[in-house]
């Protein structure tokens, strides 16, 4: 046996390994477990330059994944823009803005995380963040990334006048006089920001080292960046090869619906040849069939159901879908799907299932993201065409986006299965949990505290349960981000469970999350993260 660097005991290990679920102790060599067992046989193999930890009796896990994150861009966006995620009134835009603006000069002043659930064209525009930033252009993105809004200076900087055309997939606001809100929806946000100053990349690998501790410090040691584009890719492999790199960072490369197939999986692919390291990769291909139910961009099957009606068309034709996916995956890349209403959730599987039907099966797990609506005929699809759920069951609760928003504009019986969790594992699908962050919190325990529950966490005051009866379990959920976070990764050879020959990633706790008062689960404390057997965030001896 190599040399053993670090021996953890006195702990309850729950490997998620049937083969072996529980353990007192384990063993470290070469950033791997090289054993599990008991405090004594584990205290054994250790030798003189060996760091015993004493777990004192604390619950450890394999490391978390989250495998739908967008950690370089929210990662700048958070630690260098005004945040906005807790306004709640439009005087509270204003004063938020106010204040950042006072801390630097810079040409432009921008924000991020505004609540599409309350901010909307109705009580959103150019005049109030006028009112906030008189002298600068401004703009800010909300927290789903799908809706933007500027200020006066900013229409002008960029030159939006009454005759530029909306790009594809994408919409500007206008007034009943045809001039522009300062309201954006979909693919005129990346239009504005095309059209700013540019951040050098600095700014971005700053991004990730504040995002790469945020998620160190919430219990993960790898992620999958679900929107890719060359700078991302640029910047990882700089961090990479400086050695500041510490997470697991796979990538989901971006496939736009103005591409020519060949193009993208030509351009996919020389990225996929160009991150080749052992801490990044591009992972899969990624395409956004849709956009969200809140700026009325979901493609449903049926019309909406409220009072305004209408639909949203696809993203991508059927036929450009059913033609790039059997492309991608013929290629060997997976399939990372944006799908938010069940007319996308069914366009995804339809692809899905010409590829498997032009190239044959293999074990690609093709992932759906978000399925926030799902046609029930749908359900069992997901196991029949190995497709997985990758799901934010934060979202999955009683709260303005969902109550005020989706249920009215979808009509009640859709609205039976929003966030079909339960539904979805009952019928066999593969299930791997995330948080869309920054969409939401990154904190992995109030994500699972509410996918049991079906509310917000306690803190945030008690509320009736949505669609009780689409809980999933404590196991479960932690399941979904250990297993099955894996397996979405293609990581399960290496990472996933706590197994003998596979990297010592883990994540020690401060309670017993399979025990403690369910509405505890998201007060839970990360006391120790290691990736490789080298610990990346807390302490103990």
């Amino acid at each position: 046996m190599a040399q053993i660097e670090t021996v953890v005991v006195n702990a309850n290990i729950v490997t998620m390994d049937i083969a072996r679920p529980k353990a007192e102790a384990l063993a470290i060599a070469g950033g791997r477990v090289a054993a599990l067992g008991s405090s004594e046989d584990m205290r054994a193999l250790a030798g003189p330059g060996t760091t015993v930890m004493d777990a004192g009796g604390r619950l450890v896990l394999p490391g978390f994944q989250d495998t739908h994150i967008h950690l370089q861009d929210s990662g700048q966006d958070y630690s260098q823009n005004a945040d906005l995620s807790a306004a709640r009134t439009p005087e509270d835009i204003v004063t938020t803005l106010q204040a950042f603006a006072a801390t630097h000069d810079r040409a432009w002043v921008n924000g991020t995380g505004w609540y599409s659930g309350v901010f909307h064209a109705g009580n959103l525009d150019r005049h109030l963040l006028d009112r906030a930033v008189p002298d600068r252009p401004c703009l800010i993105v909300a927290s789903d990334g799908h809706n933007g809004c500027m200020n006066s200076r900013a229409i002008a900087a960029v030159g939006l006048a009454g005759d530029t055309p909306d790009p594809q997939n994408g919409h500007f606001v206008r007034d009943a006089s045809g001039a522009a809100t300062g309201m954006l929806y979909e693919t005129t946000v990346a239009w504005v920001e095309a059209r700013m100053p540019p951040l050098p990349d600095d700014a971005f690998g700053s991004g990730v080292k504040w995002a790469q501790a945020l998620a160190h410090r919430n219990g993960f040691t790898g992620v999958l960046d679900a929107k890719v584009e060359e700078r991302h890719v640029r910047v990882y492999r700089a961090l990479e090869a400086a050695g500041e790199m510490s997470l697991r960072i796979g990538a989901t490369a971006l496939v736009n619906a103005f591409d020519t197939t060949a193009g993208a999986v030509e351009r996919l692919s020389d990225f996929r040849a160009s991150a080749r390291g052992p801490l990044f990769k591009v992972h899969s291909a990624k395409f956004f069939l849709d956009g969200v139910i809140e700026n009325r961009t979901a493609a449903m099957i049926a019309p909406y159901s409220d009072g305004t009606g209408g639909n949203a068309p696809l993203m991508f034709t059927p036929g450009q879908i059913n033609e790039m996916f059997t492309a991608f995956d013929a290629a060997r890349f997976q399939i990372h799907v944006h799908a938010i209403g069940d007319m996308a959730v069914r366009a995804a599987l339809d692809g899905c299932e010409a590829a498997r039907t032009a190239n044959g099966a293999w074990p690609s797990l093709h992932q759906i993201a978000h399925i926030q609506f799902i046609d029930p005929a749908d359900i069992p699809r997901f196991r029949d065409l190995g497709v997985m759920a990758n799901v934010q069951p934060l979202w999955a609760r009683a709260e303005p986006s969902v109550t005020d928003v989706a249920v009215p504009m979808v009509g009640n019986e859709r609205s039976r299965w929003m966030y079909a969790f339960r539904s979805l594992l009952d019928a066999g699908a593969g299930m791997a949990l995330s948080s869309d962050w920054g969409v939401s919190t990154l904190n992995p325990f109030q994500i699972i505290e509410t996918a049991v529950t079906r509310q917000p966490p306690i803190h945030e005051g008690r509320v009736p349960a949505f669609l009780p009866q689409e809980r999933i379990t404590r196991a479960e959920a932690v399941a979904g981000y250990t297993t099955g976070a894996a397996a979405a990764a293609w990581r399960s050879g290496d990472t996933g469970t706590l197994s003998p020959g596979k990297w010592a990633d883990l994540i020690m706790l401060d309670r017993d999350i399979f025990s403690c008062p369910v509405y505890e689960i998201g007060d839970t404390n990360v006391l120790l993260t290691m990736v490789g057997g080298r610990t990346v965030h807390g302490t103990l001896s």
